[in-house]
């Protein structure tokens, strides 16, 4: 091809050559319910899986038996991560509990602003994984498998019930860091998988440009870079017409938007706007890399119609260490935590956003240290997470582990029902949600029994 048929083909593109997002991989839904009570997910992940005894599942018979042997009945034939083998002695709650909200949700000294709205939060106390390191763990969190290269929760999503935006991704990540041994992250944590991978998740930058190469270098207009983008994606349209290829689509789609982004991202980011009331309610610099400064931009991002929002706050990996660190971490999530709830119902907007704060597992009550400020080792079978908005009703809690909060007595949840449930929220049935892949139809909640958390 010459140069003047290349020059050619720009002309013939036209305007209204750049297409509209993919917002769904097929016409045919069969796994949609009739009804939806949410539209979007904000996860707050904890990344290293925080105690549960130090925030939400208070334990005073543990308190009790504090720096006596762990009973053998608990820990016999279990498996744990870096306690194995060793002298086991329980390791009480090192903060004060208090009542909370009309409800008189029981939670930590440690978080105020949550405790603040305790009312619109239910708390599961019965939430079990089955994988006891941070990778393995964090996979099944994210894709409900400990497979690595399966689809995450957000392109699941955005696959099923495709975006509200056209402007920005569907799925977008945001990272904050603060306390001990903040454990490394991947991209497979929100990789498309065996999906399309226009679903994959976009991670934006918590600090400094929201995105790398936003703006045009000098001397390229927008006028100009449009045109060539048309250019291209016309000799992309031959390739496509003669290659059974969904990446060239993909690559056709991933260009439009990211063009599109670049008009979008300055005002999206813009916080000028923003009263100083909400400001000091988040209490945060915007742009600043916090936990509270991702809050903020996920509600922006909401409010601009991204369907999966996933902020990953790194340092709860207290291994030792955890009267210093929780804290640490407590008071750089608590408030940011808080802010974002509030301010999506004051918007109007709580009631179909559901939230969503939970780390990869939770923490031993038995301590890893004997010396000085000890910590918790990993601990799949038993964690705590919370809910809001979405349709859940808040001000409840569910489940109750035993009384040294080893494992579940009532109401035991695998996170594959945190999964059912996220799905079910937004009107889709996790049973009938299935990819075809490798000869087999897989499901985020993969072949065995999910149950939907009774929390509506």
């Amino acid at each position: 091809m010459n140069r003047q048929h290349f020059l050619n083909l720009s002309t013939l593109a036209g305007a209204n050559l750049i297409s509209a997002p993919i917002f769904a991989a097929s016409k045919a839904k069969p796994y949609l319910l009739k009804q939806a009570k949410a539209k979007r997910v904000i996860f707050l992940t904890m990344s290293g899986g925080f105690s549960q005894f130090e925030t939400f599942d208070h334990k005073p018979m543990l308190e009790k038996f504090d720096g006596k042997p762990m009973p053998e009945s608990y820990t016999q034939g279990q498996q744990l991560a870096q306690l194995q083998g060793q002298k086991l002695l329980c390791y009480g709650p090192q903060f004060k509990f208090k009542h909370f909200g009309q409800s008189g949700q029981h939670i930590s000294e440690l978080l105020p602003h949550i405790g603040s709205i305790a009312d619109d939060i239910a708390i599961v106390k019965s939430g079990y994984t089955d994988q006891i390191n941070h990778d393995p763990a964090m996979a099944m969190m994210n894709a409900g498998t400990f497979l690595n290269g399966r689809p995450s929760m957000g392109a699941w999503i955005n696959h099923a019930i495709g975006s509200e935006s056209k402007e920005l991704p569907g799925f977008v990540v945001l990272e904050s860091v603060k306390g001990r041994n903040p454990q490394p992250l991947y991209a497979r944590s929100w990789s498309n998988g065996f999906l399309d991978s226009i679903y994959q998740g976009v991670k934006f930058n918590a600090k400094g440009d929201t995105m790398h190469y936003v703006n045009n270098p000098a001397g390229i207009s927008r006028d100009s870079q449009g045109e060539v983008l048309k250019a291209i994606n016309q000799l992309n349209q031959f390739g496509k017409s003669s290659m059974d290829d969904p990446e060239i689509e993909t690559r056709m789609q991933q260009y439009e938007l990211a063009y599109r982004m670049q008009k979008s991202i300055p005002s999206l980011v813009d916080m000028s706007r923003e009263s100083k009331e909400t400001l000091d309610m988040y209490g945060c610099k915007p742009g600043d890399g916090s936990f509270a400064s991702n809050c903020l931009l996920a509600r922006k991002l909401a409010e601009n119609g991204v369907r999966f929002i996933q902020l990953y706050h790194r340092g709860w990996d207290h291994h030792d260490g955890i009267r210093q660190y929780m804290p640490i971490c407590c008071q750089a999530v608590d408030q940011g935590t808080a802010a974002l709830i509030k301010d999506l119902k004051s918007r109007d907007m709580l009631k179909d956003t559901l939230i969503v704060f939970a780390g990869e597992f939770g923490r031993t009550p038995m301590a890893q240290s004997n010396k000085g400020d000890a910590g918790r080792d990993h601990h799949m079978n038993s964690m705590s997470y919370f809910m809001a908005g979405g349709g859940i009703k808040g001000g409840v809690t569910l489940g109750e582990t035993d009384e040294l909060g080893y494992k579940p007595t009532v109401d035991p949840h695998h996170l594959r029902d945190l999964h059912a449930t996220i799905l079910n929220q937004l009107g889709i049935d996790h049973n009938k949600l299935t990819i075809r892949f490798q000869g087999l139809d897989n499901r985020l909640t993969g072949v065995e029994k999910a149950l939907v958390l009774n929390l509506s």
